[in-house]
């Protein structure tokens, strides 16, 4: 096991539920097409991914001695499970919209159980350190960047973005924390990152490609569709300090906290959660915190 400081941070998990009707527009993403193919991918991802993440952690749960790392633990898999069960609300909808979310979510399921077979576990924790460097890394783009956050124009689906951006950010560090306690190394931490991203990335943009041909605006409105498409490219999302920050992962020395958030969080949570916070009222009980 190799030795490892673990900082204290701040995890909440804040039960709370998301609701969506029948007046959710088809294109959520401020009418653009492409934006709101992409976004519904991922989310699609999310529920198994999220339940994959929490049992490569749990698989070393009883290895992990550091009290801090221990409790922030706690605070990732009760967080972890809240976002897949809010996603699979949202999935349900949009499939009931026409998007292809539960198929989606079905080839997720099954890839991540033939990887939880096939794959040692310092592997299958690697792949959940690498994509939580993702996750964290575009939440808080939606939170940091002006024109990002401009971009969910739907009410509901925004405070389920930000509030998924603010808990991502929240517990960036712990499965990174816990590789590093149970393994630390980097030939595995490097590789695993480079095979994740282009299975990542295929799959993104495959799934993205799938929910366009199904949908039938694409056909109706050709040039629409190409236009939005084409805009995609300059996502801020796909910002060239936005790849390069992905590309620190391989740093032999990286630590997610190399990217400091405490600012952007002290703000986020403020105006969401704080006394008139927009989503203060519905958050369930007492949050449950590690601090």
């Amino acid at each position: 096991m190799t030795a490892t400081t673990i900082a204290p941070r701040k995890i909440q998990t804040r039960r709370i539920e998301f609701e969506y009707d029948e007046t959710l527009p088809r294109h959520f993403m401020g009418g653009d097409p492409a934006m709101s193919h992409v976004v519904a991918v991922l989310s699609s991802l999310f529920p198994e991914g999220e339940d994959f993440f929490v049992q490569s952690v749990r698989n070393y749960r009883d290895k992990i001695t550091d009290p801090e790392l221990k409790k922030q633990v706690g605070g990732f898999i009760g967080q972890e499970a809240i976002h897949g069960r809010e996603h699979r609300t949202f999935n349900d909808r949009l499939s009931a919209m026409g998007y292809p979310t539960h198929f989606i979510d079905r080839l997720t399921k099954y890839g991540l159980w033939f990887g939880s077979k096939a794959l040692p576990k310092p592997h299958q924790l690697a792949i959940t350190a690498a994509l939580e460097h993702y996750t964290a890394t575009l939440a808080e783009v939606l939170l940091g960047d002006p024109e990002a956050n401009a971009k969910m124009t739907e009410p509901e689906v925004r405070s389920l973005f930000l509030w998924h951006a603010v808990e991502e950010s929240e517990h960036k560090s712990v499965a990174f924390d816990v590789f590093q306690t149970v393994s630390g190394k980097h030939r595995i931490r490097a590789n695993v990152m480079r095979l994740t991203t282009i299975g990542f990335i295929a799959g993104a943009v495959a799934g993205s490609i799938l929910s366009l041909l199904l949908d039938g605006h694409t056909y109706r409105h050709p040039i629409t569709t190409l236009r939005s498409v084409a805009a995609a490219r300059k996502s801020p999302w796909l910002r060239k300090d936005v790849r390069k920050r992905i590309g620190d992962y391989n740093r032999r020395d990286f630590h997610p906290d190399d990217h400091d958030a405490t600012q952007l969080l002290a703000e986020w949570r403020e105006r969401l959660f704080g006394e008139e916070g927009t989503l203060a009222g519905r958050v369930k009980g007492s949050p449950s915190t590690v601090a």
